[in-house]
């Protein structure tokens, strides 16, 4: 296991929702968290009831597994918290979460990182190795299995502290302007190929910067 980076303990909590929506674009994660902004489209709807299928609290048993559906998960270490869609305990000792989404799977996409910190959470919870995750895709119907090696870990961690970060700073990240924003149903309020990189987007941060200066002489 990785260790704890510097300044994690006793900060606030990180959801693993967070963990994905920042995976994929950081300004997408800004929006969200900072701004209370979300907009659906036909994958999000999509998503939703997808979610609603599988997110009633709940457990059954088939053969010798146990399956655990919208299990709350937590890691008081690093700070992280959400809900696994669902966990499948088997009678070996096994503990496989499985993540479900509506789109395709993109190996080493942000989906991975979503349930690594699921497995991560799960492993302290249980006090059990948990080395493997899975994803279900709805559009491919069937599951990919996802290694939770070292490398994945760092990388919970890593973006786990630039969530954080964003959080404390509360300063909203540059949009990315690129493929991913033609699948993002947040771009029209995020408005990337106007804002990216230009003259204007770069004025307008300079003058509300300038306004928050002046807010504070006056104060």
């Amino acid at each position: 296991m990785p260790h704890r980076p510097d300044g994690e303990r006793n900060q606030t909590q990180v959801s693993l929702s967070a963990l994905e929506h920042y995976a994929y674009c950081p300004r997408q994660c800004g929006l969200i968290l900072l701004e209370d902004a979300f907009a659906d489209d036909a994958a999000t709807t999509r998503g939703t009831l997808l979610h609603q299928q599988v997110d009633t609290p709940g457990n059954r048993g088939r053969g010798s597994i146990r399956t655990l559906h919208a299990l709350p998960v937590w890691h008081d270490g690093y700070g992280l918290t959400g809900i696994c869609d669902t966990v499948e305990i088997h009678a070996s000792g096994r503990i496989l979460p499985i993540e479900h989404k509506s789109g395709r799977y993109h190996p080493g996409g942000p989906a991975d990182v979503q349930a690594a910190a699921q497995a991560i959470c799960l492993e302290e919870m249980f006090s059990r190795p948990v080395p493997e995750a899975a994803i279900y895709s709805a559009a491919d119907r069937r599951r990919h299995p996802v290694l939770v090696d070292e490398a994945l870990r760092t990388r919970v961690l890593e973006v786990t502290h630039a969530v954080r970060t964003l959080n404390t700073t509360e300063r909203l990240p540059a949009p990315a302007a690129d493929g991913r924003c033609r699948r993002c149903s947040m771009a029209t309020g995020c408005m990337p190929k106007l804002l990216a990189g230009t003259r204007r987007y770069r004025q307008a941060l300079t003058d509300l910067y300038l306004l928050d200066d002046l807010e504070d002489t006056d104060a």
